[in-house]
């Protein structure tokens, strides 16, 4: 799905990944579960570009409903995945997470679960080689991706934000739809590590100024960088107002 003239994504609103098309070639930002390989590749065919485009893909975190296609993708084409070195070894299933992904609803949670199976998630694999991220830095890649240390969701979570696409793709540093229940709008993410750092590393995304804001799961968010964290932290609040 074209989002702008550099940005696009494949998936849906339960799980999401997205590309960055410039002329010198492509950057992938998540990757989703493995079917959406074929995803990936249908959405390529269908701006005229192929797998021998993308230079690289970037990884927002090491949970399993993000480095889907990556390593069947590395293998094929070879090119690199990044990934903070904090999640490194979860990208790696040497590391899992222990959170809970808190109120459930029935159909929601049958939702995420089917569309997890029909897309292969329990044929993930776990990836074999990746290239380090420090954090805070700019890549010599498609749309000069830039990596914004948010720590709270895994040990090694980031965002990135690429001036081309206009866009910060935040992984689960927030989501816009709570797989579990159901929950449209802006909020925080379920299945985080330290919900309490994962709201403090939302002030890495005030100086970034972005008209896309774009998580791995639920819809596209166009209402900017600021009101995005401005939301996010409000049902934060209403949420442990409600407890």
């Amino acid at each position: 799905m074209k989002l702008g003239p550099s940005l696009y994504r494949i998936g849906n609103d339960i799980v999401a990944a997205y590309l960055v098309v410039t002329d010198d070639g492509i950057t992938v930002i998540d990757a989703g579960l493995p079917g959406m390989y074929t995803d990936l590749k249908a959405e390529l065919a269908s701006v005229r570009r192929s797998l021998g485009d993308i230079r690289a893909a970037i990884i927002t975190h090491g949970d399993s409903d993000h480095i889907g296609f990556a390593e069947r993708l590395h293998r094929e084409t070879g090119v690199p995945i990044y990934i903070h070195e904090a999640d490194a070894a979860r990208s790696k299933g040497l590391e899992k997470s222990k959170s809970s992904g808190g109120h459930m609803k029935l159909g929601p949670t049958l939702g995420f679960v089917a569309y997890g199976v029909r897309k292969g998630m329990i044929r993930s694999k776990y990836l074999t080689e990746v290239v380090e991220l420090a954090g805070d830095e700019t890549l010599d890649l498609p749309g000069a991706p830039q990596i914004i240390r948010m720590p709270g969701h895994s040990p090694g979570s980031i965002a990135v934000y690429s001036p081309v696409a206009d866009a910060v793709f935040v992984g689960d540093a927030l989501t816009t739809r709570h797989v579990l229940n159901g929950k449209a709008g802006m909020q925080p993410a379920p299945f985080t590590d330290d919900p309490a750092e994962a709201l403090e590393s939302l002030a890495q995304l005030e100086g970034v100024s972005a008209t896309w804001v774009l998580p791995g799961h639920g819809a596209p968010y166009s209402g900017g960088t600021s009101a995005a964290v401005r939301e996010t932290r409000a049902a934060a609040a209403a949420a442990s107002a409600a407890k």
